[in-house]
């Protein structure tokens, strides 16, 4: 089950539903073609303030549908702030391009990602927030991310850690993507946190800087020590991304105090915290794991592995809940790692294998350290491949694009 929000103002009264309505908990609410005749009859039949929710697994095309939408106004110079602003996933959107004749786009997300321009379109959005058409805009980019992450998680791992290995100058949003794929991935497939926690955990790792976007972009390159001022700006993030967002209009009580302690550092089990703190703790590991494997104009990036174990204990060097899913998620040796394997060859790891130190790799230096005029696949499982150790990026003498990297995975 795969819940997405569903706004109470779009629903088409006296008009039959073009799919089911689902509670927060995913129990049915109403029936698909059932008509509701006015909104007193749907607060009568729902109750008052209750939030409905649409299954993509059993209402996919309606919103595959609605998200073809969405990006062809954000890409369409034609459409103005207020249409942003109101697009939301409405019945009568999805019905209404579902019969029309660009149903075909509904499928957009089965088109190869252009990682590239989802960098973009991330620092755009995240360096200059605006209140008309934030939300319609992070929602577009965070259902492109999950879908990525649901369809293809290894490729998206490998893209996410290739770029945040590379960038420096969009780091701030390369940095967010790469976060709330990981947490997205640790709480679904390790933790079994139900989807529409799962949904809001990426949302909130994806806006979890924002209220220093620009910020962390020039901290990235600056070669000088940090002023005053810079160091308070740092220190206080945390609070003035949840105040920036609830000023952008995000006003989901978890959601805002994940971002809030996503900096928190104290130990304990997560089921000892709230909903809000337990998304905050996944973020914190997921955060710093991704800070420390990316480079700065002052320091080289941390070797992988090294930046994954980092995170296995917690303050008081017990075993941290949140960490230890998220290495039993990702591996020792996540896609995009370059490693070292008993052969003498030198691989990046192109899919999580059935343990956390047996991924599937691709050879890029043979034995003599020269690159391979192709991308040899090895099962790090077999003795003779075995990895012996992660190899730092700045040691693999070969520019491996990640176009050639993806076309393997």
């Amino acid at each position: 089950m795969n819940l997405v929000a569903l706004d109470l103002d779009t629903i088409p009264y006296g008009q039959p539903l073009p799919f089911i309505l689902r509670g927060a908990d995913g129990k049915l609410l109403a029936n698909k073609g059932f008509v509701v005749r006015d909104r007193e009859e749907l607060y009568t039949l729902l109750g008052r303030g209750v939030r409905l929710f649409v299954d993509t697994d059993e209402s996919g095309e309606s919103h595959r549908a609605y998200m073809a939408q969405v990006q062809r106004m954000l890409m369409s110079p034609q459409a103005s702030l207020g249409q942003l602003a109101a697009m939301k996933m409405s019945a009568s959107a999805a019905a209404q391009v579902l019969g029309g004749p660009q149903a075909n786009a509904a499928a957009e997300f089965d088109a190869p990602p252009d990682w590239p321009e989802l960098q973009l379109r991330a620092t755009q959005l995240l360096r200059s927030p605006s209140a008309s058409d934030f939300a319609p805009r992070l929602l577009l980019l965070h259902e492109e991310l999950a879908y990525r992450s649901r369809r293809a998680p290894d490729a998206t791992l490998a893209a996410l850690i290739y770029l945040s290995g590379e960038e420096t100058h969009m780091y701030s949003a390369t940095h967010a993507m790469l976060v709330a794929c990981v947490c997205m991935l640790v709480a679904h497939e390790t933790l079994r946190w139900p989807q529409v926690r799962v949904r809001l955990l990426g949302q909130a790792a994806l806006s979890m800087n924002i209220g220093m976007t620009a910020l962390q972009d020039r901290l990235a390159v600056q070669t000088d020590p940090l002023t005053t001022a810079q160091m308070e700006a740092v220190q206080s993030h945390a609070e003035r991304s949840e105040a920036l967002l609830r000023s952008l209009g995000i006003a989901d009580a978890a959601w805002l105090e994940a971002v809030r302690h996503h900096h928190d550092r104290a130990p304990g089990a997560l089921a000892s915290r709230s909903e809000g703190q337990q998304m905050a703790r996944l973020i914190q590991r997921a955060d710093v794991f991704g800070a420390r494997i990316a480079p700065r104009a002052t320091r080289q990036p941390m070797a992988t592995t090294a930046a994954m174990q980092a995170g296995y204990y917690d303050e008081d060097r017990q075993v941290d809940e949140a960490g230890a899913a998220l290495i039993k998620t990702l591996g020792i040796y996540p896609p995009g790692t370059y490693v070292r394997l008993a052969s003498q060859e030198v691989a990046v790891v192109l899919r999580r294998g059935l343990s956390a130190t047996t991924p599937r790799v691709a050879v890029v230096l043979n034995r003599g350290g020269m690159p391979t005029g192709e991308l040899i696949t090895r099962d790090t499982a077999v003795a003779t491949w075995k990895i012996t150790g992660a190899v730092p990026r700045r040691e693999v003498r070969v520019q491996l694009s990640l176009h050639r990297l993806l076309s393997v995975i």
